[in-house]
């Protein structure tokens, strides 16, 4: 028997190297796809290869039983299984049922109204990239036990890696089993999963029923490209066989007997008493479609089929799945098998992959046909392998309600195609389940809904009948955001971080070196982090001092910037949205003024900006799919110079002329501005904020964004740290209550500074960059980005990089203490000067630095 890889394997010398098995188990095809050029086709998915749906189904019920082994009944019965849409939402089912006493969640692309998303991830080099996660219940992946993640190849390890990475930091737990048919990672990979396990602390286990490799050779991609662009310019692109005189009946529909209440999969959750009450419905169910198979066999005036190109005639019946609801035509199938049918079983699919009718090919013909459910994603081809030219007498397409519409039905949907390759049709509708939504959930949840054609014609005489709600934009596919305790000091509902959590990755240099590799590569200063600096004993008895002397100060410029912020939006309900990370113990801060003066609940996420870099795209695009872009106030700790507020400005117009999203207010709401860069803020003074005085440990114990091409892909939030070893130095939250004991006290003064502030001309004169403008000339620095103007940003100067010298205010010593101490401890003179706008001013000059930063992030070069 020819294997069915050896076509791709002559022509581009790919090949699988491992046990005799391997070849049993998979076949190569070609991908119309620009990631990946080869296709690894399995003859046990019941994807692209019509199989005996008792060894599909066998194949994942072998592998959880497996698990069960090696957790154990006890921890069995804590673990959740998951499985990965499309390809292995059946085979994750079959492990569950195999594992036995675990429920059951696949990934999914279709998102549902209503319905909160608890994670998502991106698959690099699918087809269809981005996976949703939306149990029913919330808290079905918030348990401790066993996570075991099911897929049907196991090859680079990205995905699932990604997946648990994504989890784990909103649901931490010890142990997680991956799962898959075929464990194919190269020799390079092999060591990834036992360091990223010690990277999470958590034991990572994998089982699989065979492995081995692909051995690609150079320039494969390329050469798979071609291959297909020439044989479809030879042969045509579908593919798809001769059709027959045979199929030419009109479907026919058999109404199944589902159980009421019983989900068609595991989309939104699938539990052990689901499974027994779709095994006690399963052989009715099969008695009926047994019965309509029948009826339409006696019915049917047409011969079996012959063998036709690529195929074999008379083999009985192909029960043919969609998409992801591959489990329930599965099911049936098994059910249909056992009662003495001769059944096959596959699914249609999104991939587009050539077909080649050789027999050494794994898809030999392809059927192609528009989408049918309405995607999100918007229209599009779909695809069935291996169905035209196979001699089935029979389909029976298995659907679910939601993909019931028109366009199945249609001259040109999948039905029309399967009735000109098969001599009959049976299409089988299960109900398609959604968990109960409680309205009002709002319009732009609205449910997107079709008739079914049946629908449709009840309703045909009364136009508006068909009338319904549009469908909602393509959801964002981005995480949910992070969280404390697990991510941050501060409580969950204090603050939700649109990062992801780089905490096991090494990312820290000290200031010199780190600067110095800035210097010699031109490296970007977000790529990495400078070592979190340690206060002494005596900083942080400053500190301490400096908060009990400022906290009321700070209160009313909390006050009066949330005050602000408020007025100037009557009627609405701001979200804010903080600058991380300094902006972000200030946004905390705001919500809790307007919880503790206005009764509000305001939304507050953290979110990325870098200078150079521009703010976090994809932070922009999950607050546009979850509020109003209207309603978001950015909101800062204090300005400089003003080059973030010009960084924001210039970001959000390339943002919404990129993705035509329209609505965000790239004015940043401060608690100080003494630069006179923005409109609102709490104050135009410059003062000590404490919370400049120190890096993490004021600031829930995150680290500063980072963004770095191999760690932050195109789709992912930047990334931070948060640093839990330093819990005991951690003064985030008495920070905050200090300054929120003092509201009531400042409550007067700040009605007093509001009333003041909207009726004066608050136009931003940018007087503080002016400033800079003249010190860089001034101090022979020529550049404006080595100086670091107020108390805040020479702060950091002194805490994050190497200083030249410090200019302070003559008379400012109220609010200079720690700047002085910062500048003794580090070696760094201190110069008194008159008519400074600024308390201080921090100054970087390129020829005493091993590597200063410029405008764009990058080192400047030595005047």
């Amino acid at each position: 028997m020819v294997w069915t890889g050896t076509w791709v394997a002559e022509r581009l010398g790919v090949e699988l190297i491992g046990g005799e098995e391997l070849p049993a188990l998979l076949g190569l095809a070609l991908r119309r796809n620009p990631k990946r050029a080869h296709l690894l086709v399995s003859s046990v998915l019941g994807k692209h290869v019509p199989q005996r749906p008792s060894v599909v189904y066998g194949s994942g019920l072998g592998l959880g039983v497996r698990v069960r082994e090696l957790l154990g009944d006890e921890e069995a019965a804590r673990s959740v299984v998951l499985g990965y849409a499309e390809t292995a939402t059946a085979l994750g089912h079959a492990v569950a049922d195999g594992l036995g006493l675990a429920p059951y969640l696949h990934s999914t692309r279709r998102p549902v109204a209503g319905v909160a998303r608890a994670g998502g991830f991106e698959e690099s080099h699918s087809h269809a990239t981005s996976h949703l996660l939306l149990p029913e219940d919330p808290k079905l992946l918030a348990g401790g036990g066993p996570l075991v993640l099911v897929d049907d190849e196991f090859s680079t390890g990205n995905t699932v890696l990604n997946t648990i990475r994504d989890l784990h930091a909103r649901y931490p737990r010890e142990r997680y089993v991956v799962v898959a048919l075929v464990d194919m990672r190269s020799t390079a990979d092999l060591g990834r999963l036992d360091a990223f396990a010690e990277e999470i602390g958590a034991r990572v286990d994998l089982i699989s029923a065979a492995a081995g490799t692909v051995r690609l050779p150079e320039g494969v991609l390329e050469k798979g490209q071609a291959l297909v662009a020439e044989h479809e310019k030879a042969y045509g692109a579908p593919g798809v066989g001769a059709a027959t005189a045979a199929g030419t009946r009109a479907p026919v529909r058999v109404t199944l007997d589902w159980p009421e209440g019983l989900p068609d999969g595991g989309r939104h959750g699938f539990t052990p008493e689901h499974r027994e009450l779709l095994e006690a419905a399963l052989p009715d169910l099969a008695t009926g479609l047994g019965k309509a198979l029948e009826t339409d066999r006696e019915a049917s005036a047409a011969p079996r089929t012959p063998g036709t190109p690529g195929g074999r005639g008379g083999r009985g019946v192909l029960v043919l799945g969609f998409e992801e609801l591959m489990y329930a035509p599965l099911r049936l199938a098994t059910a249909l098998e056992e009662t003495g049918h001769d059944v096959h079983y596959s699914t249609t699919t999104r991939s587009p992959v050539l077909a080649v009718d050789d027999p050494g090919y794994a898809i030999r013909t392809r059927l192609v046909f528009p989408a049918h459910d309405d995607p999100a994603d918007g229209p599009g081809e779909r695809y069935a392998y291996n169905v035209a030219g196979g001699g089935f007498d029979a389909v029976v397409l298995v659907v679910d309600s939601a993909a019931d519409t028109p366009e199945l039905h249609a001259p040109d949907g999948l039905l029309a195609q399967l009735a000109a390759h098969v001599p009959r049709v049976v299409l089988a509708v299960v109900p398609s389940y959604a968990p109960p939504v409680v309205p009002p959930y709002g319009p732009s949840a609205a449910p997107s809904y079709k008739p079914t054609v049946s629908e449709a014609a009840d309703v045909s005489e009364d136009p508006e009948a068909l009338e319904a709600p549009e469908a909602p934009e393509r959801s964002s596919m981005l995480p949910e955001p992070l969280r404390g305790p697990a991510f941050s000091s501060y409580a969950p509902e204090e603050v939700g971080w649109l990062l992801q959590d780089l905490s096991g990755v090494e990312l820290e240099a000290p200031t010199e070196e780190r600067e110095e590799a800035i210097q010699s590569g031109g490296a970007h200063y977000a790529e990495s982090l400078p070592v979190e600096y340690q206060p002494s004993a005596r900083y942080q008895d400053l500190f301490h001092s400096a908060l009990e002397g400022s906290a009321a100060r700070i209160a009313r410029a909390v006050g009066t910037v949330t005050e602000t912020v408020l007025a100037e939006r009557p009627g609405r309900s701001p979200v804010l949205v903080s600058l991380a990370r300094a902006g972000t113990p200030v946004g905390v801060l705001m919500r809790r003024w307007a919880k503790a003066r206005h009764g509000l609940d305001l939304p507050h996420y953290a979110v990325s900006i870098v200078r150079g870099r521009g703010i976090d795209a994809n932070a922009l695009r999950w607050l546009a799919a979850h509020h109003d872009p209207a309603d978001v106030v950015f909101v800062d700790g204090w300005t400089g110079k003003g080059a973030i507020t010009r960084e924001l400005a210039e970001a959000v117009k390339e943002f919404e002329a990129a993705e035509g999203i329209a609505g965000f207010d790239p004015e940043i709401a401060v608690l100080a501005d003494p630069g006179s860069c923005v409109r609102t803020y709490g104050t135009r003074e410059d003062f000590l904020i404490p919370s400049a005085c120190l890096n993490s440990t004021v600031s829930g114990l995150i680290s500063r964004t980072v963004l770095r091409s191999d760690l932050v892909g195109p789709n992912d939030f930047h990334g931070a740290k948060f640093y839990r070893e330093l819990a005991g130095s951690d003064v985030s939250v008495a920070f905050l209550d200090a300054v929120a004991a003092r509201f009531d006290e400042v409550t007067e003064g700040v009605d007093l500074d509001v009333k003041e502030l909207l009726a004066a001309d608050r136009t931003p004169t940018w007087e503080g960059w002016a400033a800079v403008e003249r010190i860089s000339e001034e101090y022979g620095i020529h550049d404006v980005n080595l100086v670091k103007p107020g108390v805040g940003e020479t702060t950091r100067v002194l805490l994050r990089r190497v200083p030249w010298k410090i200019l302070a205010k003559r008379g400012a010593d109220a609010d200079l203490a720690h700047v002085r101490l910062l500048a003794e401890q580090r070696g760094v003179p201190v110069e008194e000067v008159d008519e400074l706008p600024y308390s201080c001013v921090g100054l970087i000059h390129p020829q005493y630095t091993r590597g200063a930063t410029g405008a764009d992030g990058k080192a400047v070069v030595s005047q």
